[in-house]
C-alpha cells in the first residue's frame, strides 16, 4: 500500500522530464544523424552510450572556435547546455520517454580552449546544470572535462554521455 502511495505522489507532484524542458522553454530537436562512421547512441542492457554530440541547432554549429580566446567563458556555457539538450535528443530518439532515464552516469567532455584557459570544468557546468534541473538527484553525474586546442568542425565544446535506464 505504501509504494502505491508513493508512485501516485510522484506521478501528482514530480514533472516529467520533457514538462521540466519545456518549463524551461527547450524543445528537443530531432536526433541528428552521425557525421562519421557511428551511432549516435547504443543501448546495451540498461545502459545507453552517447557518442559526442557538438553545439548544434537545426543542424548548423551555433557556435565556434576556442573557449578563452574568440568565445567567452560564458559563451562556452551555453555551447556545453546545447551539448546537453542534443544528449536528450539522442535519449529521447533511443528511448520514447526520457522519464525512463534512471540516472546520468558520466559525462566525458571535450573543450577547444585558448593556450591559457584553465576552467574548462566550468564550461562543462552548462551541460551538468542543464542535466540536474531536468532529473534532479538523477542528473547528478561523474565526469571528466579535457581542454584540447582543435575539435572537429571547430566546436567549442563537444560531449558524450553514459546514461543508465530503467528496467523495461
Amino acid at each position: 500500500m505504501y509504494s502505491k502511495r508513493k508512485d501516485k505522489w510522484e506521478e501528482r507532484y514530480l514533472m516529467q522530464a520533457e514538462k521540466k524542458l519545456a518549463s524551461m522553454g527547450i524543445q528537443l530537436p530531432e536526433s541528428s544523424a552521425a557525421k562519421g562512421m557511428y551511432l549516435p547512441g547504443v543501448r546495451v542492457g540498461n545502459m545507453i552510450y552517447i557518442s559526442g554530440q557538438g553545439p548544434f541547432v537545426d543542424g548548423k554549429l551555433a557556435l565556434s572556435g576556442h573557449v578563452g580566446a574568440e568565445l567567452t567563458l560564458e559563451q562556452g556555457q551555453d555551447a556545453a547546455r546545447i551539448c546537453a539538450v542534443n544528449i536528450l535528443s539522442v535519449l529521447k530518439n533511443l528511448l520514447g520517454d526520457l522519464d525512463k532515464v534512471k540516472q546520468i552516469a558520466n559525462l566525458q567532455a571535450f573543450v577547444n580552449s585558448g593556450p591559457d584557459f584553465h576552467e574548462q570544468h566550468l564550461v562543462v557546468n552548462g551541460a551538468s546544470q542543464l542535466l540536474f534541473n531536468v532529473f534532479g538527484e538523477a542528473g547528478r553525474h561523474s565526469r571528466t572535462a579535457v581542454g584540447t586546442s582543435c575539435m572537429p568542425f571547430d566546436m567549442p565544446v563537444e560531449i558524450q554521455a553514459v546514461v543508465a535506464v530503467k528496467e523495461d
